[in-house]
Formats: C-alpha cells, sequence, structure tokens
C-alpha cells in the first residue's frame, strides 16, 4: 500500500507532502491497519479554521491504482490518525 500525506495551512501556511510504501517500512502492519480503517471512520467536516492544517491522505494498493483520498481537518484527527499522518510525514 501506497500512502500520499499532503499537509497544508497553519500558521504560516506552509505545505508538507510525503509518500512512502508501507510494504517497505518495518510497521507495515500498523500503516495498513490505520489506513484501512479511515473508511470506517467519520473524519469530520475537513473544513479548515484559522491556524490549523488541514490533511489530505491518498492510499493505493500500488503505483498504479487510483487513490482513495480523503481529507481531514486537525481538530477532527483521532488519535489514530493523528499518528498516520505524523508517521508518514516524518519520512520527509
Amino acid at each position: 500500500m501506497i500512502l500520499k500525506v499532503v499537509r497544508t495551512g497553519g500558521f504560516a501556511g506552509l505545505v508538507a507532502q510525503n509518500e512512502l510504501d508501507a510494504a517497505a517500512e518495518p510497521d507495515r502492519e500498523r500503516l495498513e491497519q490505520a489506513a484501512h480503517g479511515l473508511q470506517q471512520k467519520q473524519l469530520g467536516s475537513g473544513r479548515p479554521q484559522p491556524d490549523r492544517y488541514v490533511f489530505r491522505l491518498e492510499l493505493r494498493d500500488n503505483a498504479d491504482a487510483e487513490p482513495t483520498v480523503f481529507t481531514v481537518a486537525e481538530q477532527d484527527l483521532d488519535q489514530e490518525t493523528a499518528w498516520l499522518v505524523d508517521r508518514v510525514l516524518q519520512r520527509n
């Protein structure tokens, strides 16, 4: 599974993004479980608030697949989704 996170907004309006192939990661199982869990969650409105981030998560089964896209605002992150976006972005 290929995971991509794009973070926009925040106080300075900076953009951060990164992509990783979960199959190459030592915590592959947790990454895939967190990503698959997104489909079961109510992620909120995705509407930004001043000085807060908005995250766009793209999930693909392989490099040629169309992504499944989720948008979630920082204030709507639950613990597992927050871990997922931080984990993907830390490779940046």
